[in-house]
């Protein structure tokens, strides 16, 4: 397995975790790193916040590395903030308070994201083109392997990806246009301990 192909942030530390698991620092992140750079006061609106939180909220996340100043400039009134990576990811640490903090950051996560396919059907389908509509989908694909088994399958799909999250704006074909990829990979209760499997 080759690791992080995809120029995520590696978050390892708690505290970040724990920083990041709050409805405005996962918003401020998302939305910098979907749009590109922006001030407090052009993130507050999406945000949920007033831009002097919103300023507060992005200092918290440049003190663990999240996020940074995207261009230097002697008015810090008008100070432009980006994301320090275009994604992150986090594995649950060994000790409990890092597998607290990561369980704190998936529940953020679920709650911001969880709704986004339904707000995506409900919202965006209809007015697509049929050629992207047909090339949208779902699927629910339940597999029976090992833990072994299962990182080879994620780091095989982060393989099929990464050439097109890395590549350079201007290498991307006419008609192109952003797409989610939500990756839901939730291992099922231990099945002995379950009654067998189902």
């Amino acid at each position: 397995m080759d690791g992080n192909r995809l120029g995520d942030i590696e978050i390892t530390d708690p505290r970040a975790m724990r920083a990041l698991a709050h409805p405005v620092r996962l918003a401020i992140l998302d939305r910098l790193q979907r749009h590109g750079p922006a001030t407090a006061t052009e993130l507050a609106p999406d945000v949920g916040a007033t831009p002097s939180v919103t300023s507060w909220h992005l200092r918290h996340l440049a003190g663990f590395g999240l996020v940074r100043d995207a261009e230097a400039g002697t008015d810090r009134r008008q100070r432009r903030w980006e994301a320090a990576a275009r994604g992150f990811r986090f594995e649950a640490p060994e000790d409990e308070e890092g597998r607290s903090a990561a369980r704190a950051l998936t529940r953020e996560m679920f709650a911001r994201y969880g709704e986004l396919p339904g707000r995506w059907a409900a919202e965006v389908e209809p007015g697509l083109d049929p050629v992207w509509q047909k090339a949208a989908g779902l699927a629910h694909t339940r597999v029976i392997v090992s833990a072994e088994e299962l990182a080879a399958i994620q780091d095989e799909i982060e393989r099929v990806i990464a050439p097109y999250v890395t590549r350079a704006a201007a290498e991307r074909p006419a008609g192109s246009r952003g797409v989610r990829l939500l990756r839901y990979v939730l291992p099922e209760q231990d099945e002995e301990q379950a009654g067998g499997d189902r």
